[in-house]
């Protein structure tokens, strides 16, 4: 019997809480040592939080499998396509892999920023133990499946997220890795990019290879994986065949969270101009809503930090249904007193007014995108709160059937009798 291609065992990650990680230099460490003895020696004695991102997990993929990793913000899924993909490594437990690995993770990961995307391709090839002969004969197809033929000479450092992430996924798939890593490749870009990814995904499960897909979207994992593990708290709560494993997932997560607060700063999510500090559903008067109807108006108020003066930071709310495939985003560049402009240091608040009568009933997430100047300086954070929409009675009148689709938006009708007009046949 041929072994697995991946084998999972005992797996455990670990970090530490509350720790300054920020770099510093030899002497900046000497200095502060000098200076501040007492705060020096009280930091190296302090005791460290723990947090295990994995706990215990074990599993095994066999060649040709295309599998889904599915779970919440924090569950510990990126934490194990990174110690997959070896760019971290766990505290415990072992992982065998048994064929080149090819990852496509977050924005960035895998790219020298100074290269261009020539230079880039050809160095992940490099890594992969490819030949150049062998890039070369793969080098047309990526190009034109990245769609970056102008700019291929261009630094990436330079490239909107979006090229950045079309390079990255074309790279990935094409140089022919046995087990290929991908970690929410639908969270950036358009529609048919993604449908493009989906479509070569397919393609080389179909030719044999290994697929580890992390994805918030339970339609694709329905659609493309044949089976899915379920994380929850960096354990394996299931691991089954998809729609079983998506179904039990979609069953936990129906409840409501109305407000998410960081208090922590190092833990809040954040970019490079900005770190988020609360986001709520409220009313206009500011205050907490606990039940919201189909004939509700409602906000969603953003509250978050700017780091520096002269910072520029953009937001977009992004509206899911209850299988996280995307219905659509708001962007606050319409917001005439910040947006585009230098802010000051400081706590800011925005707010996303949504109308009553516009969506259906049922079960709805809300993520926020935080960028900056740059689109590569964006943090998404996904499931950030989770709604409920109850059905109302204005709209519905004397009709009591029910609503096709995620949106219910009140139009205006208008109906006038119009005056009979005959027209002679010539003959």
């Amino acid at each position: 019997m041929k072994e697995p291609i991946i084998e999972v065992k005992n797996l455990s990650k670990r970090y530490y809480l509350g720790l300054d990680r920020r770099y510093k230099r030899f002497t900046e460490n000497f200095t502060n040592a000098i200076l501040h003895p007492i705060q020096t020696i009280k930091k190296v004695r302090m005791p460290k939080e723990e947090f295990w991102a994995l706990k215990d997990v074990s599993f095994t993929i066999n060649e040709g499998e295309v599998v889904g990793i599915i779970g919440r913000n924090g569950a510990g899924k990126s934490t194990l396509l990174k110690i997959l993909s070896q760019i971290t490594y766990p505290t415990k437990g072992e992982v065998v892999l048994r064929g080149r690995v090819g990852s496509l993770l977050e924005v960035g990961t895998g790219f020298h920023p100074e290269l261009t995307g020539r230079e880039n391709i050809y160095m992940n090839g490099a890594i992969l133990g490819m030949r150049k002969r062998e890039i070369d004969a793969k080098f047309d197809e990526i190009v034109k499946f990245a769609e970056i033929e102008k700019f291929l000479d261009t630094p990436v450092k330079r490239y909107s997220s979006g090229m950045y992430v079309r390079l990255a996924f074309a790279v990935a798939a094409h140089l022919e890795p046995e087990i290929l890593l991908v970690d929410e490749v639908l969270a950036v870009g358009d529609a048919q990019f993604q449908k493009k990814c989906l479509g070569k995904m397919k393609d080389v499960s179909e030719g044999g290879r290994t697929v580890l897909f992390v994805s918030h979207n339970m339609t694709a994992i329905r659609t493309l994986c044949s089976r899915a593990i379920l994380l929850k708290q960096g354990c394996v709560k299931a691991d089954d065949k998809a729609n079983t494993v998506v179904s039990k997932y979609i069953g936990e997560i129906k409840e409501s969270i109305l407000t998410r607060e960081w208090v922590n700063e190092k833990e809040s999510p954040q970019n490079g101009t900005a770190m988020l500090r609360k986001v709520s559903v409220c009313d206009d008067a500011g205050n907490p809503i606990e039940e919201i109807t189909t004939d509700t108006s409602f906000n969603i108020e953003i509250e978050y930090k700017v780091k520096y003066d002269g910072a520029s930071v953009g937001l977009t709310v992004i509206f899911y249904d209850n299988e996280n495939n995307c219905i659509f985003g708001s962007i606050n560049n319409h917001e005439p007193n910040w947006y585009g402009k230098p802010m000051p240091a400081g706590v800011y608040k925005s707010i996303c007014k949504v109308p009553a009568h516009f969506f259906n009933n049922g079960w709805f997430n809300v993520s926020i995108n935080l960028f900056g100047k740059s689109f590569s300086d964006a943090k998404m954070v996904h499931e950030v709160l989770k709604l409920e929409i109850l059905d109302g009675s204005f709209v519905r009148k004397d009709y009591f059937g029910g609503y096709d689709g995620v949106v219910r938006p009140l139009f205006e009708w208008k109906t006038n009798k119009m005056e009979e007009v005959l027209h002679e046949v010539k003959k």
